[in-house]
C-alpha cells in the first residue's frame, strides 16, 4: 500500500471500532443524539476516505449504511434489535473490505461479494427510496435579485484555496474533485492560479492551487464539508448554499486573497452570479462611502421575500461546546505519533543490547578499582534504566481495548443461546505490554465462550434457582507484584466436580480409586479435548478450548487458575509478566554458576539457619516457608559452602525459599528465550547474558512456587500455612 491509503487503513480501523461501541450502545439507549450522530460521523468519514483514496467498493457499500444511519439519526426510521444487528453485520463486512484492501486487491472475492450485495439488498429494503438519505435541494421559482436579495440560480458555490504543504502530505486535489462529483454535478470550475510563483523560484512539492466551483447537489453542507475531511486543517474552505444573498457573495470576494475584480469576473463565468448582479452588490456595498454620491436606494418591500431562520441561544451554545470537544479531541490527535510496531520491537532489541553493553562497562569499571571511572559508569547505569523503562513504556497500552471487543461477543452470543448476559468491565485502563495483548485474545475469548455457553444458566433454571434471570460475566485487570492478574467470572452454575471426575474416568485420565484435591479435580478440564458439554454448539463443547487457553498462557510464561463454587459460579485467574523483553533482576551464585530470579517476585532474603540443613521448609516468623534447595533440584556438583542463603520468593498468593550459596545483588536483566530443545525444562524461563558475557539462566518462579505448593498440599493431607510457632 502506498503512504495515503495506508493511512486512510489505520484511521478506518479505529473509526471502524468507535462505530461498533457505538452501535452496541445504540440498543441499550435509542434516543442518545451524541451517540447516534458519532456512529453517522465515522460511517461519512470512512466513506469520504474511501472516495479520495478512489476504493469503490468501499465507498459504495459505505453511501449505502450512510443512508440507513441519515434516517437513524433524523428519526425517520426507529432504533429495532433488528436494525442494530443488520448495521453491526455491516460494520463485520467494512471489516473485510479493509482486509481486501490491506492485501492490495483490486476488488473482493465473490463470497465476500456475495455477502456484501446481500447486506445491501437488507439495507436498501429498509429505505424508503433508493436514494434515500440524501437531503434534497428544495426546488424554488427563479426570483429577482438585487443588493439584498437572492440569486435566481439554484446550487451550491464552493470556494477552496489548498494550503501550501498539501502535496508534501500526500493529498492530491484533484482527487477531492472527483470523490465530490460523486455527490452530485460540478457545473463549472474555475483554477486560482494567482499564488504561483515564478518559475525560478518554484517549488515543486508546494501547491499554489484553489478553484471556485459551482455545484448541484441533494446532499448536505455537512456531507459537502466531509469531502475536505482529510485536510480540513490544511485548506481554506467556503461553502454558500443555494439561493445565498448577494451581500453573501460580495463578502466572499473580499474575503478571498486574489483581486476582487477578477473574482467577480469569474464567479459571473461559473453562473454563481451576473453581471448586474455583481454591478449592484458593488455599488451597494460602495453606496456608505458616500465617495461616489448617495447610497443606492433599497429594494421595494415585498419585491424579494427571504425567509430567515431565527437560531435560539441554546443551539447556539450546544454547536460551540460541540465543536469545542471536537477542537480538543483534534488538539489530542495530533499530538499523537503512529509508529509501526516492528519499529518499536527493534528499538527494545536495541535497548537490550545497551543494558548488556552497559553492565559489561560496569563490571571493567569495578575490576579497575579506579573511582572516577567507577561513578561515571554509575551514571551511565542510570540513564540505560531510565531509557529502558521509557522504551518499555512505549510498548504499554491499555487492556481496555482487548475487553471493549467481548461486549460484541457476549450480545451475539446471548441471542443466540437465548439468555439474558450482561458483560461487567473493570480495569480497563490497566496497562500491559503490546506483545502480551496481542497472544492474549484467543485465551479470553475461549474462557469467555465458555462461561456464556457452559456457567450462566437458561433464565428458567436461573429464576427456579431463586437468582436474577439475567446472568453476569465480568472481566476484571489490576496489577500485583509485578504482574498483570486478569480475572474472567461469571454467576453461573459453577464447575460439576462430579461429572468432572466422571468423564476423567471414562476418558481415562484419572482411575476410579484416584483420590483427588477439588482442585486437582476442577484443573482436569485443561487436559486436551475434555469437555462436558453432552452437545456441541457453535459456542463450545468440543473440547478443543481450555487446553489451548494454558498452552498459550504458559507460552507467555503465565499461569491460569480456577475457582469454582458450584451453584454460585466461577472464577479463571490469568496472571502474566508485565512484559516480555527486560526485567529487573536478583543475581544469585549456585556452585560456580549465576541465576537470576525476577526481582519483582522477591520479598526478603535471610540466611539458611544451620538447623535447617535436612529440612524442606522453615520457620519464617510462626507460618510454614517450604524449601526450593535449587543445587539438588538442578543437580549442580561441587562443595557445599559452609553458610547458604534463602532468597524468600512470592506468587499468587504463595510464598517459597530459595536455597542459594551466594546473594550477588541486583541485575538488570536481558531475556532471551530458550531454544525448542529446552522448551520443556520446569523451572526455567529464560536466559540472560551477564557483563561478563557468561550465560545466567532465568528461574521461572511461578513453576516453582506452583510446584512446592502443590506437593506440600498432598503431604499428609495438611494445611498448607500451618502455625510454627513452636518450631525452632
Amino acid at each position: 500500500m502506498d503512504e495515503l491509503t495506508s493511512t486512510f487503513v489505520t484511521e478506518s480501523r479505529d473509526l471502524l471500532a468507535e462505530m461498533e461501541a457505538g452501535l452496541l450502545r445504540l440498543e441499550q439507549a435509542p434516543d442518545d443524539r451524541d451517540n447516534l450522530n458519532a456512529i453517522f460521523r465515522a460511517a461519512h468519514t470512512i466513506k469520504g476516505g474511501s472516495g479520495v483514496i478512489e476504493c469503490r467498493y468501499i465507498e459504495r457499500f459505505m453511501h449505502k449504511v450512510e443512508n440507513l444511519l441519515d434516517l437513524l439519526r433524523n428519526d425517520a426510521l426507529p432504533v429495532t434489535p433488528e436494525l442494530a444487528t443488520l448495521l453491526l453485520a455491516c460494520s463485520d463486512h467494512l471489516g473485510t473490505l479493509l482486509d481486501v484492501l490491506t492485501a492490495g486487491l483490486e476488488a473482493p472475492d465473490a463470497a465476500t461479494s456475495a455477502r456484501g450485495e446481500k447486506l445491501e439488498a437488507q439495507l436498501s429494503a429498509c429505505l424508503p427510496c433508493e436514494e434515500a438519505g440524501a437531503v434534497p435541494v428544495e426546488q424554488a421559482p427563479d426570483v429577482k435579485a438585487s443588493g439584498g436579495g437572492v440569486v435566481s440560480l439554484d446550487g451550491w458555490h464552493i470556494s477552496v484555496r489548498f494550503g501550501r504543504d498539501v502535496l508534501r502530505n500526500g493529498m492530491d486535489p484533484l482527487s477531492f474533485l472527483r470523490y465530490l462529483a460523486t455527490l452530485g454535478e460540478i457545473v463549472s470550475i474555475e483554477t486560482i492560479a494567482d499564488a504561483m510563483p515564478d518559475a525560478a523560484a518554484m517549488d515543486p512539492e508546494s501547491c499554489h492551487l484553489g478553484f471556485e466551483i459551482r455545484f448541484q447537489t441533494r446532499a448536505s453542507k455537512d456531507e459537502i464539508e466531509h469531502v475536505f475531511e482529510f485536510v480540513r486543517d490544511d485548506c481554506t474552505l467556503r461553502i454558500l448554499p443555494p439561493r445565498s444573498k448577494i451581500d453573501d457573495y460580495i463578502a466572499l470576494i473580499n474575503d478571498l486573497p486574489e483581486d476582487a475584480m477578477r473574482l467577480g469576473e469569474m464567479l459571473v463565468r461559473c453562473g454563481a452570479l451576473t453581471q448586474a448582479e455583481l454591478d449592484h452588490g458593488l455599488a451597494v456595498q460602495r453606496a456608505p462611502g458616500a465617495a461616489e454620491g448617495e447610497p443606492l436606494a433599497a429594494p421595494p418591500i415585498g419585491e424579494v421575500l427571504v425567509e430567515q431562520q431565527v437560531v435560539h441561544r441554546e443551539v447556539v451554545e450546544a454547536a460551540a461546546s460541540r465543536q469545542a470537544t471536537v477542537s480538543q479531541k483534534k488538539a489530542a490527535e495530533a499530538r499523537l505519533v503512529r509508529v509501526q510496531a516492528d519499529k518499536l520491537d527493534q528499538l527494545i532489541d536495541l535497548v537490550g543490547e545497551l543494558v548488556i553493553a552497559g553492565a559489561n562497562a560496569n563490571l571493567l569499571a569495578h575490576q579497575s578499582g579506579r573511582g572516577a571511572l567507577i561513578e561515571s559508569t554509575s551514571v551511565l547505569t542510570r540513564l540505560v534504566e531510565d531509557i529502558r523503562d521509557a522504551a518499555l513504556q512505549l510498548r504499554m497500552v491499555q487492556i481496555g481495548e482487548t475487553f471493549g471487543r467481548f461486549n460484541r461477543v457476549v450480545r451475539d452470543a446471548s441471542r443466540e443461546l437465548g439468555k439474558e448476559i450482561e458483560l461487567v468491565i473493570t480495569g480497563a485502563e490497566t496497562e500491559l505490554d503490546k506483545s502480551v495483548v496481542e497472544k492474549l485474545g484467543d485465551p479470553l475469548m475461549h474462557l469467555v465462550r465458555n462461561a456464556l455457553d457452559h456457567g450462566i444458566e437458561p433464565p428458567a433454571v436461573r429464576a427456579a434457582h431463586g437468582k436474577p434471570e439475567a446472568g453476569q460475566i465480568a472481566l476484571n485487570a489490576y496489577h500485583d507484584s509485578g504482574s498483570i492478574v486478569i480475572e474472567v467470572s461469571d454467576d453461573g452454575a459453577g464447575l460439576p466436580r462430579e461429572k468432572i471426575r466422571r468423564k476423567a474416568i471414562e476418558r481415562g485420565l484419572i482411575d476410579e480409586t484416584a483420590a483427588l484435591s477439588d482442585q486437582e479435580l476442577v484443573n482436569l478440564i485443561f487436559e486436551a479435548g475434555f469437555s462436558t458439554a453432552e452437545q456441541v454448539t457453535n459456542i463450545s463443547g468440543r473440547g478443543v478450548g481450555m487446553d489451548v487457553v494454558r498452552r498459550n498462557i504458559q507460552g507467555l510464561r503465565g499461569a491460569v487458575d480456577v475457582r469454582t463454587t458450584e451453584g454460585e459460579g466461577s472464577t479463571f485467574t490469568i496472571r502474566l509478566p508485565l512484559t516480555l523483553a527486560i526485567i529487573d533482576g536478583f543475581l544469585v551464585g549456585i556452585g560456580n554458576a549465576s541465576w537470576v530470579v525476577p526481582l519483582d517476585s522477591v520479598v526478603e532474603c535471610i540466611e539458611l539457619p544451620g538447623a535447617a540443613d535436612t529440612r524442606d521448609y522453615l520457620n519464617l516468623r510462626g507460618e510454614v516457608l517450604p524449601l526450593v534447595r535449587l543445587r539438588e533440584m538442578f543437580e549442580v556438583g561441587g562443595e557445599v559452602p559452609a553458610r547458604q542463603n534463602v532468597v524468600v520468593v512470592q506468587y499468587a498468593g504463595h510464598k517459597a525459599g530459595l536455597v542459594v550459596d551466594a546473594l550477588l545483588g541486583e541485575f538488570q536483566t536481558v531475556i532471551k528465550p530458550l531454544g525448542a530443545l529446552f522448551s520443556k525444562l520446569r523451572g526455567i524461563g529464560g536466559s540472560t547474558i551477564l557483563g561478563s558475557g557468561e550465560v545466567a539462566l532465568i528461574l521461572d518462579v511461578p513453576a516453582l512456587v506452583e510446584l512446592v505448593a502443590s506437593a506440600q498440599g498432598r503431604t499428609h493431607g495438611e494445611p498448607r500455612t500451618r502455625d510454627l510457632r513452636a518450631v525452632p
